[in-house]
């Protein structure tokens, strides 16, 4: 990655001031923003099949959309984690460690066994 998160914070943040747009940055704001922001990207892929979905990628105009709404997902996540002190990295590390107690990894099951059918 480019950039670490710390840097695209400052940025996003520069941008804002620079707007004057800062005063509408609240968390309650800005969770809003994301869940639009996360809709957005959902709707891209809503009527899709699993195999289509598979290849959005391949269509240059398709991943140019995937790309713009993830960029924006992830500018409104990182500006809510700034707003609320939020280290997003130790967040996610802490939570996979959570994750990792609460969902322990399934043995392998034999080729024509489905996983979790114990």
């Amino acid at each position: 990655m480019s950039e670490d998160l710390h840097a695209l914070q400052r940025r996003l943040a520069e941008f804002a001031a620079a707007r004057d747009w800062q005063q509408y940055h609240t968390p309650k704001n800005l969770a809003a923003a994301l869940s639009v922001e996360a809709a957005e990207l959902v709707e891209i892929f809503q009527w899709l099949t699993p195999e289509e979905s598979a290849k959005v990628m391949s269509d240059p105009k398709s991943a140019g959309r995937v790309a713009d709404e993830v960029a924006d997902v992830l500018a409104y996540l990182l500006q809510f984690c700034q707003a609320l002190g939020i280290d997003p990295l130790t967040a996610l590390a802490a939570k996979i460690e959570r994750n990792e107690t609460r969902f322990p990894a399934v043995r392998q099951a034999p080729p024509d066994r489905p996983r979790g059918d114990e």
